[in-house]
This record gives C-alpha cells, sequence and structure tokens, in this order.
C-alpha cells in the first residue's frame, strides 16, 4: 500500500485511528488523507465528538421521527459534498 489512502479506505480504517491501533504506516497514510480532504476531517471529527458526547451523556434514545431527518441531513450532506469534485472536473475538461 502507497502512503495515499482513498475515502473508502480512511472509513474503514476510522476507528482504529480514532483508538490509536493503526500501524505507524497506515497512521501516516491517514494523516496525509486528512492534509487533503475536507470531507474526511468533517467525518472524523464529528464521529470524535459524537464519542465524546456518548461518553459524557451517555446513550440517548432519540425518536424515530428525528431519526429519520438526522439521517436525510446526513445524506444530503454526502451527496452535497460530492457535487463540487464533479463540477470541478467538469470545468477542467
Amino acid at each position: 500500500m502507497g502512503n495515499t489512502l482513498s475515502c473508502t479506505q480512511f472509513i474503514r480504517y476510522l476507528s482504529d485511528y480514532i483508538d490509536g491501533e493503526l500501524n505507524e504506516e497506515l497512521t501516516a497514510a491517514a494523516e496525509e488523507h486528512l492534509t487533503n480532504c475536507p470531507s474526511c476531517r468533517v467525518v472524523l471529527d464529528t464521529t470524535q465528538k459524537m464519542l465524546s458526547l456518548y461518553h459524557t451523556h451517555g446513550q440517548m434514545i432519540i425518536s424515530r421521527q428525528r431519526r429519520e431527518r438526522l439521517f436525510a441531513r446526513l445524506k444530503t450532506a454526502v451527496l452535497q459534498s460530492k457535487e463540487p469534485a464533479t463540477t470541478e472536473n467538469n470545468q477542467t475538461r
């Protein structure tokens, strides 16, 4: 494996990265990826904040309606984060 991770690879290693369980090579590759990928930085930051809240406040029960709204917003955010790269690529052709 080279020193570059794709977003999919980074997400696959996210839990181990947060827990400090990656080897030195993968840690360096993850940190390099984070330097160049704002979307994965958001995923990392959000995940770390969620874990912190969970450890501080414990498990919370979310109503089905609220959970559905949350997932809809997350889906929209993911789709929107992919649009600029697509638009950018089309402009350079």
